[in-house]
């Protein structure tokens, strides 16, 4: 009996004909206009809606991504990015909204085009491999035998090209999935998806069953295959620094809806709220004072990225911005450190900016403990003064709701604006 793959952890592709079948060579290689909604390989994604029973899981998601690039779609557990891939593969129906492909309505209203025929891959976090088939029995499941002239010679070899394009020996077609590696089994999973050469690569948490260097090493190695087939790509990850390391565009999605897409270093270093950037990273919140183009907090006067917000505000570093620097102005006391090798966190509680007289006691709490990153693990012993410096700029957030405003040094409250 021919094994038929279930459609939840399954690859799903279209068998396209001779006439519009494109190679991953010339889809690398072919000119597009990025931005145009018919370019071969962009993924429009329009006002998706979906509920499961009283639960709404997605409440409108729109999302856009480039021909041939790479998006991630991060967030916590079930805040509704799995659902929203399942959507886009056609294992669900949207309860509103349109998934477009190339020009191609996928989904919707009436429209409603199968999973097996959207010319769309997907990798499960498990790669799903049938086990009692060979390696490359499992790769030549998704080989469309008709497009190829040859017989089973000319299917050995496209099976051969498709080890080779994901790294692996030849050799191992002739091995179970057991007999390999978690990560190889994932690059088998690969190649079979890819076999079809499907315009749009999805892949569920593909890495996350794998461990800490296998998992980066696995990822290059998809990262790049991909790239060089100018494949449009989409990747669920609760994995941070695995959305900013491995995609061109990261889409932040939080109680069914995006909060933030952009680049990785905009929705790293300059994220629209305080649960975007807590999310994304390690942050240092500090009650702070805007004037201007500057923030006053207990690190001092810090210079801020544009803003609207004027007076008291949420401001928000990096720890990777505060350096230790022998002149620095900012002193803090070393509170205690976590060890990670390369580099260490350090917690020290903040000493400057309670001194008499200082511009900023009034924003200091009691105790102004913040933590920074250093990779000299043996000048952050505990009770060790440091001085530091900021690099770069901070973000303000609005604040948190308290008592009626008070500027930095006042006396008096701000009464609040008249209506």
């Amino acid at each position: 009996m021919t094994p038929t793959s279930p459609s939840t952890s399954s690859t799903s592709s279209t068998k396209p004909t001779s006439s519009t079948k494109r190679s991953s060579r010339t889809l690398a290689t072919s000119r597009v206009d990025r931005h145009d909604p018919a370019s071969g390989g962009r993924l429009e994604v329009s006002g998706l809606v979906k509920s499961f029973g009283p639960q709404q899981v997605l409440r409108g998601v729109t999302l856009s991504v480039d021909p041939g690039s790479t998006t991630a779609i991060v967030g916590p557990s079930g805040s509704g990015k799995t659902t929203l891939l399942r959507l886009i593969a056609g294992f669900e129906r949207a309860d509103a909204g349109s998934v477009t492909l190339s020009g191609r309505a996928l989904a919707d209203g009436d429209a409603w085009v199968p999973a097996h025929h959207r010319d769309v891959g997907y990798v499960a976090q498990d790669g799903a491999l049938f086990p009692h088939l060979t390696v490359g029995q499992n790769i030549a499941f998704g080989i469309d035998t008709r497009s190829l002239s040859g017989g089973r010679r000319a299917t050995r070899a496209r099976v051969a090209e498709l080890l080779e394009m994901v790294s692996l020996d030849s050799a191992l077609a002739a091995r179970r999935p057991h007999e390999i590696s978690g990560g190889q089994q994932q690059r088998v999973a690969l190649a079979r998806a890819l076999a079809r050469e499907p315009e749009l690569m999805l892949l569920d948490e593909s890495f996350s069953a794998l461990d800490a260097g296998l998992r980066v090493a696995t990822r290059r190695t998809v990262a790049k295959v991909l790239h060089d087939a100018g494949i449009t790509t989409v990747l669920v990850t609760h994995d941070q620094a695995e959305a900013l390391s491995f995609a061109d565009q990261v889409a932040v999605m939080r109680d069914g809806l995006l909060a933030q897409v952009d680049s990785p270093l905009e929705v790293y270093t300059r994220p629209v709220d305080r649960a975007t950037a807590e999310f994304l990273g390690d942050a240092v919140m500090l009650e702070a004072w805007v004037d201007g183009d500057t923030a006053t907090c207990s690190l001092g006067a810090v210079p801020i990225a544009p803003t609207t917000h004027r007076g008291r505000v949420q401001l928000m570093l990096r720890p990777e911005q505060i350096r230790v620097d022998e002149q620095g102005p900012i002193r803090g006391v070393v509170v205690d450190t976590d060890y990670f090798g390369p580099e260490s966190t350090v917690r020290l509680e903040l000493t400057s900016g309670r001194e008499p007289g200082c511009e900023t006691a009034v924003l200091a709490r009691d105790v102004e403990i913040i933590s920074i990153r250093h990779s000299n693990a043996f000048i952050a012993a505990k009770g060790t003064e440091l001085r530091l410096r900021i690099e770069g700029e901070a973000i303000a957030f609005p604040p948190v709701p308290q008592e009626p405003e008070t500027p930095p040094g006042g006396s008096e409250p701000l009464a609040p604006p008249s209506a």
